[in-house]
């Protein structure tokens, strides 16, 4: 029997601080709980479905994104805008991101290609390493039986035709058509459709036709056929490049047979063609235009169409118009429209400002690379970025970017796996930075050991990407 003491200073004891001998529960703990203690194993904040383009850089999270996962949900839009200088990683990202998911079976990507050397546009490897023949674009090569382009290709409605053809025009005059000059082409463009049958109509008949337009025309406004013919000078003269002068042999006939438009991947070289010339925004604006009429089909695949140096489009407000309408209808047909630009200011402050605007308010993901602290402060106003985000980025290394999906702002390692960086990593990225995602040696070797266990999962994940798909 026990000591009646005993027992009562026990008791007591037991009271105050529990039971003087104790039974060790056994452990029990919850995913969230796991995932507080070792975040790199928490689920992704965008989702576990779609491309993975690498980790978060501050919780080591794994980084997965995809448009066609997220729109409706947490994007109102599939559109993406990536900024940032030469040197810091834009190019490998494209890269990666198209090849990733290009694994996808019902994804089709087109590329507009402005950049290259050697004769070759910057996304040849990759054409070359899927068995892909690039459209490359270029008047030399046009006028030996070369890739055509037809901007009144028969599968273009006439609206569409009319359109593309005042767009021409506007950009190489530098200005909008006025009443006269657009009545006159108006004119030209249905007399050719109207009569041409037997073959497709091409810009030679539409200049033959503003050099000497019908009696019948002239009648039909009560004006002189002289006045007609003046109305339409000018037109005539712009067009007239295309068929005679340096653009000659790209989209003075017939649209070349045999381009496949159901290959996985369309590249458009247009590296012949001088960056900086009116050339490059009329290019792109025929191209946007074909395609909107001849690839996008009401069907189940999800595009993407990626366009690199794309201040041509977006600081042009003609070109600008003809691409809003195609971002506008392609979010119900399934289209992610991706835009490459250097630096904002190439277009928010230019003759298209409002247009930009327009454009950039369609691109619910942003993707900032490193910028100077001035550029990065005029990014952050223009996208309304926050302030610690905008602060970080002239310090951000090759290979890291500021992320904003809707208002999700992260700062995200891309990563590249072995079998991606021999088509990532092309002469043009290894003269830029002699290694686009190697930062100086102290961060590199703080964060080998993470590299290490990311890159390993991506690995893993990139090479059946369609076991992610929810």
């Amino acid at each position: 029997m026990r000591d009646p003491l005993t027992a009562l200073t026990d008791a007591f004891t037991s009271f105050l601080f529990g039971k003087v001998e104790t039974t060790r529960l056994p452990v029990r703990t919850s995913t969230g709980q796991a995932q507080a203690v070792y975040l790199p194993t928490a689920a992704p904040g965008l989702g576990d479905s779609g491309v993975i383009i690498g980790r978060e850089v501050y919780s080591g999270k794994g980084y997965i994104y995809d448009p066609f996962q997220l729109y409706g949900q947490q994007l109102p839009a599939p559109h993406w805008l990536v900024l940032g200088e030469s040197g810091n990683g834009k190019s490998a990202l494209e890269k990666t991101y198209v090849l990733r998911q290009l694994r996808f079976r019902d994804r089709q990507v087109v590329v507009l290609d402005a950049q290259g050397e050697d004769g070759v546009g910057e996304w040849n490897l990759i054409a070359e390493e899927l068995g892909i023949t690039p459209i490359r674009l270029d008047p030399t090569a046009a006028l030996n039986h070369g890739i055509r382009l037809n901007p009144l290709d028969p599968a273009i409605t006439t609206t569409g035709q009319l359109a593309l053809l005042r767009t021409i025009i506007e950009v190489a005059m530098g200005h909008g058509l006025d009443e006269r000059s657009g009545f006159a082409l108006k004119v030209a463009h249905a007399y050719v459709n109207e009569t041409i049958v037997e073959r497709q109509p091409v810009l030679s008949d539409i200049v033959e036709q503003l050099r000497h337009p019908e009696p019948e025309s002239a009648e039909a406004m009560n004006v002189a056929i002289d006045d007609v013919r003046a109305w339409g000078l000018d037109v005539a003269l712009v067009l007239d490049r295309l068929v005679d002068g340096d653009l000659r042999g790209m989209f003075d006939g017939p649209t070349t047979v045999g381009i496949d438009l159901d290959a996985p991947l369309i590249v458009f070289d247009l590296s012949h063609i001088d960056r900086n010339s009116i050339a490059m925004p009329i290019l792109m604006a025929i191209v946007g235009v074909w395609l909107e009429h001849t690839w996008i089909r009401p069907d189940r695949k999800k595009r993407i169409f990626l366009v690199e140096e794309a201040w041509h489009i977006i600081n042009s407000p003609f070109v600008a118009q003809l691409f809003q309408r195609l971002l506008k209808f392609g979010r119900r047909l399934g289209l992610s429209f991706v835009a490459v630009v250097h630096h904002l200011s190439d277009v928010v402050d230019g003759a298209a400002a409002k247009e930009a605007a327009a454009i950039l308010k369609m691109a619910s993901t942003r993707t900032v690379y490193a910028q100077k602290a001035d550029e990065a402060r005029a990014t952050g106003r223009v996208l309304g970025l926050p302030r610690w985000a905008v602060e970080i980025i002239p310090t951000l290394t090759p290979g890291i970017a500021v992320w904003d999906v809707n208002g999700n702002v992260q700062v995200v390692k891309h990563l590249v796996t072995e079998t991606e960086r021999p088509l990532v990593f092309t002469d043009r990225a290894m003269t830029e930075s002699s290694a686009d995602f190697a930062a100086d040696d102290a961060l590199r070797a703080a964060e080998l050991e993470a590299e290490e266990r990311a890159a390993a999962f991506v690995e893993q994940h990139v090479g059946d990407s369609e076991s992610t798909v929810a």
